[in-house]
């Protein structure tokens, strides 16, 4: 794929993106785990210095839009430790089961991702990777691998399976060697890449397994999931998980800063949606009570579930529309299958499957191919 410059221009906490609405700051949630008091810096930061709608996206992360004072928000993400490279910030994409250890019989990879986001950190080299460069860790259950991470490791019994872009390799690996191997994968990824900021991208990405031993049938590739757990979740140590859906993403701050009050750990999904965790039956009975009538989605069977957006109009200057409204608009609206407005035809936030409708300026349009 052609490009017209080698590196792309994703934000982050201190490279900004300078939005029709203002500066876009984006915070990168490995595992898209976050602890509550970070959640309260983030809303707080939202509510001083930027829109107190922030935006959950579709790689686990928060972004924050409007933003007034870029180095005081990036001072309070230091502060709270939600950026602890400021030579790395963009490329600690790392999306992970987001159940793993606390339901179901699966690994537990959380150790995993720590490591993968501290030795991306220590790297000097890795800091070249694009913004877009996603590593993928799954647990065993499918939900991750579908997304197509570049660098991907699928947990098969005990050991670990590798995939680019979703689509395994036959590369198998002890599960202690995976996260060196995805390392190994992005490192050489950084020196041979030329304009390319994606392993699809690539003409051979196969070149990228030099010195590994291809043990299995290669070729195999995962549905994608399109939405996350959602409602009363019970974890295997008895305590309560509650997942929620938010609608078009957008979580306000002042729902955050409820959110954080509860004092549990939190991961922010790649659906758009979170989860709370280690929650005794009555806090969450509570939570569930306090956030529901605040707009969180707590049914499986909400249409809300069904249809998302990007940003639209007015804080995207490439929209030709409020695609936002216009997916409230039509959430009752008996429809087959997920659908996505978007208001170009870049079409920004796509899921991996289901419709995707491109604003026209006078209605919208089915997008011939998926992004």
């Amino acid at each position: 794929m052609a490009r017209t410059r080698d590196q792309d221009a994703c934000p982050g906490a201190l490279q900004v993106h300078p939005a029709a609405d203002g500066a876009l700051a984006r915070v990168r949630l490995p595992g898209g785990m976050i602890t509550a008091p970070q959640l309260e810096t983030l809303a707080l930061a939202a509510t001083r210095w930027a829109s107190p709608a922030m935006e959950l996206t579709s790689r686990g992360n928060i972004q924050i839009r409007a933003v007034t004072d870029t180095a005081a928000v990036a001072e309070a993400l230091a502060a709270s430790g939600l950026l602890p490279s400021e030579t790395h910030e963009r490329v600690r994409n790392i999306v992970a089961s987001p159940l793993s250890g606390r339901v179901g019989s699966e690994v537990d990879i959380r150790g995993m991702v720590a490591e993968l986001d501290q030795e991306i950190r220590a790297r000097p080299a890795l800091a070249a990777l694009p913004g877009r460069f996603l590593f993928g860790i799954d647990d065993g259950r499918g939900d991750v691998s579908g997304l197509a991470a570049d660098a991907g490791i699928q947990v098969v019994d005990d050991s670990a399976a590798l995939l680019f872009a979703g689509r395994d390799t036959g590369v198998r690996l002890p599960l202690p060697d995976a996260v060196k191997a995805l390392l190994t994968v992005a490192g050489r990824f950084a020196e041979t890449r030329g304009t390319c900021w994606r392993i699809s991208e690539l003409e051979n990405p196969d070149q990228l397994l030099a010195g590994f031993a291809v043990t299995a049938k290669p070729g195999a590739t995962w549905e994608p999931v399109t939405r996350g757990p959602i409602g009363w979740i019970e974890q295997n140590d008895g305590r309560v998980a509650l997942g929620a859906a938010v609608p078009l993403g957008v979580l306000n701050a002042r729902v955050a800063e409820y959110l954080a009050a509860i004092n549990a750990p939190m991961v922010i999904t790649p659906w758009r949606s979170l989860l709370v965790f280690d929650l005794d039956e009555e806090v969450a009975d509570v939570a569930l009570r306090v956030l529901a009538p605040m707009g969180l989605v707590f049914d499986e069977n909400s249409p809300w579930l069904s249809v998302s957006a990007c940003t639209g109009s007015p804080g995207c200057e490439h929209s030709a529309a409020d695609v936002r409204a216009d997916a409230a608009a039509a959430v009752e609206e008996p429809a087959a299958g997920h659908r996505h407005f978007v208001g170009c035809e870049r079409a920004c936030g796509s899921p991996a499957t289901g419709a995707v409708l491109v604003a026209t300026g006078d209605g919208y349009r089915l997008r011939g191919t998926h992004p």
